[in-house]
């Protein structure tokens, strides 16, 4: 006879990945997995396993229903520097205000914790930043064909500064720096880019 889950495992992963968004897996324990999701250990470890593989579970859902959706606005934009100036307004805006402010990104988060030594972890984090430097790549490459970009700007290299520019964004934004100043920086960063 089939096991049947008298809760929502989608709804206990999402408390999950806030849970380590909001304080990393090394500082989560697993009576405050129990305690977040609702859940008894037996069920958490019936239906994710031990707490490291909760952490992964909970990390993907965090790329699949924030990150990603978030790059694929940007490639698919077809506006250029425009388009970029708005994924980090956008960026600036989740991370300084409303319900996560001061959370930074679960990604940079794992990124400065221990969990970036879990070969699987480090995977999800080198795949995380391949999606955010080409999505920018992308928007850089319109706002090239566009006329928006210096004729001296590297495409690939450029991206790859705003992908570093995204991070430290969220890194600064968990320590309390306002959205204005990050607002500032982002615009100053970009006006050396155009034409």
């Amino acid at each position: 006879m089939p096991d049947i889950k008298h809760f929502d495992p989608e709804l206990a992963l999402e408390r999950a990945e806030r849970l380590f968004w909001q304080h990393g897996a090394a500082e989560a324990s697993i009576q405050d997995v129990v305690a977040a999701t609702g859940l008894n250990r037996s069920s958490l470890y019936a239906t994710f396993g031990g707490k490291q593989q909760l952490y992964h579970a909970a990390l993907r859902r965090y790329l699949r229903h924030r990150a990603q959706p978030a790059f694929r606005q940007l490639a698919d934009d077809g506006r250029g520097l425009p388009a970029v100036r708005d994924f980090f307004g956008g960026l600036i805006a989740a991370r300084c205000s409303g319900e996560h402010a001061g959370w930074g990104c679960m990604v940079v988060n794992a990124h400065l914790g221990t969990e970036h030594h879990d070969p699987d972890v480090r995977a999800l984090l080198d795949d995380h930043h391949r999606q955010l430097r080409d999505a920018l790549h992308t928007a850089l490459d319109v706002a090239r064909r566009d006329g928006q970009l210096s004729p001296h700007v590297a495409t690939g290299t450029a991206a790859e500064t705003l992908a570093l520019l995204a991070y430290g964004v969220n890194l600064r934004s968990r320590n309390g720096a306002d959205a204005d100043s990050l607002l500032r920086t982002v615009t100053d960063t970009l006006a050396l880019f155009g034409t």
